[in-house]
């Protein structure tokens, strides 16, 4: 897929507010609890996010599967704002171990995913699978499982109950992975791709990299790029001046210039609506954002009609 420099159309903005590894130790502007996601993404709606990614935590903070603090995000998200694009993240995060170390969430409760109700707008899809690096003592290596079988199972009931996915792509592999599942009609096209740069043990956030991505794309999908810590601000505005969209928020970073804490997920937000401006792009709304990532032309789509 070629970039779009001369004609790139509006910005998606996304924003991830809260992410399932680090919490507030990190920042303690970090939101966690429901009314402090909620919250936090009233006020980025307000600054220009037409996509909420959501992670859950439990009373303690930590990262959980639990079903009904998703519902009650989801729901709450949906009620206080307005077309807003619900988004829930299905690696969930890490798990926190009794001894203090952490790993992965099981396939089994990743996939209890599906049962969110109400349903998000969306589902993200983990394209393939790869050794999470940690970052000691708090982070533990794991290796975050996300097989071709998996993701099968996990995009046909995406399709059955009428969820859109957004495909998380890691690593270059992972895009050809997706472009597998089309082939064997489980995945509903057009496709809108995430390329997920700078996570340890995955690929390396360079310009290269994106481009290579980039290039690796079917005509007529959309994208946008995910990037970690210091990678966030040069590879995001390449991404805007290339005709893309952007992610950003305390999951992905928590520092707004270096040594610098972020103090909202609205300041990240204004900053990208800032950047977009100045490099001629507008912002889309809601609305606009459903149409342009396929989420009003595909409805309730079903396991026996998906469209290719």
């Amino acid at each position: 897929m070629k970039p779009n420099v001369e004609n790139p159309g509006k910005v998606v903005i996304t924003v991830a507010t809260t992410g399932g590894l680090h919490g507030k130790e990190a920042n303690p502007n970090l939101p966690e609890q429901p009314d402090e996601i909620v919250q936090a993404a009233y006020d980025c709606y307000n600054a220009g996010a037409a996509v909420h990614h959501i992670h859950a935590r439990d009373p303690k903070g930590h990262p959980t599967a639990d079903l009904r603090y998703y519902g009650e995000i989801v729901s709450r998200v949906k009620a206080k704002c307005p077309k807003m694009i619900t988004q829930v993240g299905n690696g969930i995060g890490s798990k926190r171990l009794p001894d203090g170390h952490t790993t992965h969430f099981t396939l089994e409760e990743r996939m209890a995913l599906l049962n969110v109700q109400p349903h998000p707008d969306q589902l993200t899809v983990n394209c393939g699978t790869f050794t999470f690096g940690g970052k000691p003592p708090s982070w533990d290596d794991f290796l975050f499982v996300n097989d071709q079988t998996f993701n099968t199972e996990f995009v046909k009931g995406c399709v059955a109950r009428g969820v859109r996915m957004e495909c998380e792509c890691y690593d270059l592999s992972h895009i050809a992975n997706v472009l597998e599942l089309v082939q064997w009609g489980v995945m509903p096209t057009p496709i809108h791709f995430s390329f997920v740069l700078g996570v340890r043990g995955t690929i390396p956030a360079t310009p290269m990299n994106m481009l290579q991505m980039l290039d690796a794309l079917p005509e007529g999908s959309s994208w946008q790029v995910v990037t970690i810590g210091r990678f966030t601000l040069p590879l995001g505005t390449m991404a805007l001046a290339l005709g893309g969209n952007i992610r950003v928020g305390l999951e992905d970073n928590v520092y707004y210039l270096p040594g610098e804490l972020v103090k909202s997920n609205a300041q990240l937000v204004e900053r990208a609506v800032r950047l977009a401006r100045e490099l001629g792009r507008e912002i889309a709304t809601p609305e606009e954002a459903r149409k342009m990532l396929h989420l009003s032309q595909w409805g309730e789509v079903r396991e026996s009609g998906v469209r290719r």
